[in-house]
């Protein structure tokens, strides 16, 4: 894979095209989607640390899985708000990926403003969709989901764009998430990537 600034460079459908072979090389990764198309959770992606970690580490020449330490499966179901019905789709994602060597955290995104405040401090409006959520994280590179379709074509949510990550910037999104939520985070990063450029909190 060519070097990180010359990937940022490329126009969208190649960058995608690029996003695609570099997450190919984590099988990790096309595991969890596999299953996670088998398990037809509605309006899902696999999003977060998992997808971007992954770039950085093949764009920085190390191996695709370092230091990703779980994959985050989002779906949205609103027509039931229960922790029951939300650990069902838990527990059936245990015994699909229970050979996957990772961790695999799945969350109905409909649910997450009944719990946001009381762990972050600050109140978290009702998502709208898988994609919203996505948009809330608190930085815009992080904004990245992914899927596949039954007929194993990939799809990809990038609100922001690919420039960012394949070019390891790190900008903040203080839309939801608090200032420590992004520096703690940033922080972590940086001592796995020391490469990465963070840019402060506005």
């Amino acid at each position: 894979m060519g070097g990180d600034v010359e990937l940022g460079r490329l126009f969208i459908d190649d960058q995608v095209e690029a996003l695609r072979d570099i997450l190919s090389r984590n099988e990790v990764l096309t595991d969890v989607l596999a299953g996670a198309s088998e398990l037809r959770l509605p309006g899902w992606n696999l999003t977060a640390g998992c997808v971007f970690q992954t770039v950085w580490n093949v764009v920085t020449g190390r191996p695709a899985t370092e230091g990703v330490l779980d994959y985050d499966l989002f779906y949205f179901d609103a027509s039931d708000l229960s922790w029951e019905a939300e650990d069902a789709v838990i527990q059936a994602g245990r015994a699909r990926f229970a050979d996957v060597p990772a961790t695999v955290e799945i969350r109905n995104e409909a649910r997450v403003h009944l719990w946001y405040e009381e762990k972050f401090g600050v109140p978290c409006p009702p998502h709208s969709s898988t994609e919203s959520a996505i948009d809330s994280f608190a930085a815009t590179t992080c904004c990245v989901g992914v899927r596949t379709d039954p007929d194993g074509r990939w799809r990809v949510y990038a609100p922001h764009g690919l420039s960012d990550v394949f070019n390891l910037v790190v900008r903040p999104n203080p839309v939801l998430a608090p200032r420590d939520v992004y520096e703690t985070k940033t922080a972590r990063w940086r001592t796995q990537w020391p490469s990465l450029t963070v840019l402060p909190w506005p």
